[in-house]
């Protein structure tokens, strides 16, 4: 689907930032490629950092792509990002499409405009991981942060307002759009590149694969598998890996950033995938079933939609450290079937997210046209 190629439509298409690539930038990628002539606008690009996924594009950055951040350092700029946001050039625009975490879905088309903005989750440090965002500064800086924070809800709030239509990556975004900002959504799974992954013959490690922050609770996963007894391998870098490799570095193996042929290979030879914190959606967790390996995550968020209990991993109340180490160490997981792990999997592809993201957003067109005077 590209309206822009026929002359009937202009397209913008906006992300948060656009310096790695992880799930919402793969499920972004998936997006740009249903309007091939639509440009890019993002508040920050890294081309090498994306692995050149969109090196064939027109990519607009904002006027803070001239302060040189990149993955390590642009938090920092946190309280810039709303403005900066807000004047992302998208005047030119009859459709707007924003894929968000956090910023992305704050831009100003011309009034009239319809806007569909992709929701992985509202900014959950200014909404509902507050707590955790502060713990991560030294004391004397945490007021200035809950200042940031509370300016941050409000312009949040004042532009969920504006978007015309919210599509929310999982049940849990969608409850979390309707809780915070007073908006429905429809539901609309992120994609996973299911062809990627293949079935192998699995080795004797536990593997994670997020980034190391700490509202990814990685800590919690790692000492669960030391209970277990079993060795784990961990994928993923962020501002806690010094700080996970000395605790856990003598049962753990960090292994940072890797290609996607490596990461499917991980993927194939792990026992399981462990997930210990609460995801929205969670695309690592298909991405283990498409390679056939079953998933222990928490009974809450995205999990719910993406594990079946005892055909495709296994759900362990939330909070329950116990009950996850417990469940790692009683577990026969190669007693799991690969083959119907990887076929629920096939329901995730990218091809069906993108035919579902596409009816989507021409349903919203086509009443938003047809309401119009």
């Amino acid at each position: 689907m590209d309206p822009g190629a026929n002359g009937a439509s202009s397209v913008g298409l906006v992300h948060d930032y656009l310096l790695v690539m992880r799930g919402a930038e793969r499920t972004f990628a998936a997006i740009a490629e249903c309007f091939p002539s639509a440009p890019i606008y993002t508040l920050l690009y890294d081309p090498e950092g994306t692995n050149g996924a969109f090196r064939d594009r027109v990519v607009r950055t904002s006027y803070l792509q001239r302060l040189g951040a990149n993955q390590r350092s642009f938090r920092r700029m946190l309280p810039l990002f709303s403005r900066a946001a807000e004047r992302l050039p998208l005047r030119e625009h009859d459709l707007v499409i924003s894929s968000s975490s956090a910023f992305a879905h704050a831009v100003r088309p011309r009034p009239g405009v319809v806007h569909v903005s992709y929701c992985h989750s509202p900014f959950r440090y200014a909404w509902f991981e507050r707590q955790r965002a502060e713990h991560e500064l030294p004391a004397p800086l945490r007021p200035l942060l809950r200042l940031t924070l509370d300016r941050i809800r409000r312009s949040d709030l004042d532009a969920s307002r504006r978007v015309s239509h919210y599509i929310a990556n999982s049940e849990a975004t969608r409850g979390n759009i309707q809780r915070y900002w007073g908006r429905d959504a429809t539901v609309v799974h992120p994609p996973v590149d299911v062809h990627r992954f293949s079935v192998a013959e699995p080795e004797d490690y536990l593997l994670v694969v997020t980034e190391l922050v700490p509202h990814k609770r990685v800590d919690v996963a790692l000492e669960a598998g030391r209970r277990a007894g079993l060795p784990l391998k961990v994928v993923g870098t962020g501002p806690d890996l010094e700080r996970l490799r000395t605790r856990h570095g003598d049962h753990a193996e960090f292994l940072g950033r890797v290609g996607d042929d490596e990461l499917a290979r991980l993927y194939s030879r792990a026992l399981a995938l462990v997930m210990a914190n609460v995801e929205e959606f969670g695309i690592a967790a298909v991405e283990a079933q498409a390679a056939g390996r079953p998933v222990v995550a928490l009974a809450a968020g995205g999990a719910l939609e993406t594990v079946v209990p005892d055909r495709t991993g296994v759900l362990v109340p939330p909070g329950d450290f116990d009950a996850l180490a417990e469940a790692l160490r009683t577990t026969d997981f190669r007693a799991f079937s690969p083959a119907a792990i990887r076929e629920h999997a096939q329901g995730f592809s990218r091809e069906a997210f993108q035919a579902r993201f596409t009816a989507e957003v021409g349903r919203v067109a086509r009443d938003a046209y047809v309401s119009r005077p």
